[in-house]
């Protein structure tokens, strides 16, 4: 059987973690890496919920989009809710790992998904890192143009939701399009200066979305969970056939906490 470390390693060549931004605070956040892994669960966001699933599925490494342990801990103790659940992870041995904006950024990652998924072309990052060729979010070409009315409907089956929000006129006529999973609305100024006439991204703040339409570029927000979502699905998937003898699954716990009425 695999180490957690074997695991980790392996991991770190498709989603390198120098591709995280500086603030993020990416890679193992608990555990041991030299115990032999027995399953691994993948999700977007360790809650209480999902950390119960790991331990009743037994599971010793979940591997959760964002962080559990964002800012600096000054004290875990069981008088918080973030803290209960870390003890009682680190009681049943399992181990914690997130790749957050380094899954964003790989050349496999969340948003080149999300790219290919729609067929683009031309695939490239909308922001380089310095003396690279990776960076981060995308932009591409349509193989032919739509209207934003047919990319919204395409995208209900990419990112699905109970519904997506939009600023931009539907026939408004697309082809270059950029795309920030989560929540990117920092990447519009970039998607517009390059000639993007769409920018797709999970959500963003109402000021965005005024910036957008003063710009003449359609912002579509498809929701930060159905944004990311899906790629914690492939994740499971691609390390199940890496490893057939473990157990590995993506949360079946995880809902998006949002709800339409």
């Amino acid at each position: 059987m695999p180490r957690i470390q074997d695991i980790l390693t392996a991991l770190e060549q498709q989603i390198p973690l120098d591709l995280a931004e500086p603030w993020d605070n990416v890679g193992l956040l608990l555990g041991d890496t030299q115990v032999e892994a027995r399953g691994i669960m993948t999700c977007l966001t360790l809650t209480s919920d999902v950390a119960d699933e790991a331990i009743a599925q037994g599971a010793n490494l979940i591997v959760t989009h964002h962080p559990i342990l964002f800012k600096a801990v000054k004290r875990l103790t069981t008088e918080t809710a973030e803290g209960r659940m870390l003890l009682s992870l680190a009681r049943a041995g399992i181990s914690v790992y997130s790749p957050h904006t380094a899954f964003d950024s790989a050349r496999e990652g969340i948003n080149q998904q999300i790219s290919v998924a729609l067929g683009l072309s031309e695939i490239e990052p909308l922001r380089l890192k310095p003396q690279t060729s990776d960076g981060s979010g995308r932009m591409g070409q349509l193989p032919a143009p739509i209207n934003l009315e047919e990319l919204l409907r395409r995208l209900k089956t990419i990112c699905p939701a109970e519904r997506h929000s939009y600023v931009g006129d539907l026939g408004l006529t697309c082809q270059k399009i950029a795309v920030a999973c989560g929540a990117a609305g920092e990447f519009l100024a970039d998607a517009a200066t390059l000639g993007c006439e769409v920018l797709i991204t999970g959500e963003t703040r109402f000021h965005t979305c005024l910036e957008a339409r003063s710009l003449g570029t359609a912002l579509v927000l498809v929701g930060h969970y159905a944004s990311e979502r899906p790629a914690v699905e492939n994740l499971a998937t691609k390390l199940q056939t890496r490893w057939p003898t473990l157990s590995v699954w993506a949360s079946r716990a995880e809902t998006d906490p949002i709800q339409f009425t």
